[in-house]
């Protein structure tokens, strides 16, 4: 039972998301043979701001976000 997970950022739509998922599921089946119903494909929305490259964050979050409380 193959677990792909894929992280990406925000703003990608619901139809996309089902089209990856649903070449990455027929993918399998015919390159392994594993029937569809199981492969599960788990998609993970990332801000930016979460994202850090090389010790840096991909991009600075929103002023006021995760700045601490007086």
């Amino acid at each position: 039972m193959p677990i792909v997970r894929i992280e990406l950022f925000p703003g990608r739509s619901h139809d996309l998301k089902m089209e990856i998922a649903t070449a990455i599921t027929q993918m399998l089946e015919e390159k392994t043979g594993v029937h569809p119903n199981g492969t599960t494909v788990i998609f993970s929305e990332i801000a930016p701001s979460d994202w850090v490259v090389a010790g840096k964050p991909y991009a600075v979050p929103p002023k006021g976000r995760d700045e601490p409380s007086p």
